[in-house]
């Protein structure tokens, strides 16, 4: 990912800066902090909590977080399996077979947290297509702690 991000902004130069990192390091001072398809690798709200409290001392003043990821109704709610199903159709239309996207959510099960929506820090969902969200928080101007 790291690499395909540096040829899409190779452009950019010296105004980005990539770094491979455990969600648990210390972040830089930065004024915007972009996840795709990595903080459902934290596993309890607790730490994920952790995590966006790190990010927002992070960020300058008006900075951005944007965060895509996968986010799934509660394992008590009735429309997570609807949410399954919509998401192995989706991996159906590109060309897996129905058994082997079952097996992908097995597999992934150890690793893979996913937690509901209104769960979420991010203070805007800016878009959903089940399962697929895309988050932004953005850290007051006036903030200056």
């Amino acid at each position: 990912m790291l690499d395909q991000a540096r040829q899409r902004l190779a452009a950019y130069g010296s105004r980005t800066r990539f770094l491979n990192r455990s969600f648990l390091d210390p972040l830089p001072a930065c004024d915007a902090v972009v996840a795709s398809l990595a903080l459902h690798h934290v596993p309890s709200m607790d730490e994920k909590r952790s995590l966006y409290r790190a990010i927002r001392e992070a960020l300058s003043p008006g900075g951005v977080f944007l965060n895509a990821d996968v986010t799934m109704p509660a394992e008590s709610d009735e429309r997570r399996s609807a949410d399954y199903e919509t998401w192995r159709a989706h991996l159906v239309a590109c060309g897996i077979s129905g058994d082997r996207a079952r097996e992908h959510f097995r597999e992934w099960a150890d690793e893979d947290f996913y937690f509901p929506l209104g769960e979420e820090l991010a203070a805007e969902c800016l878009w959903r297509v089940t399962p697929l969200t895309t988050m932004k928080g953005v850290r007051p101007s006036e903030d200056r702690s």
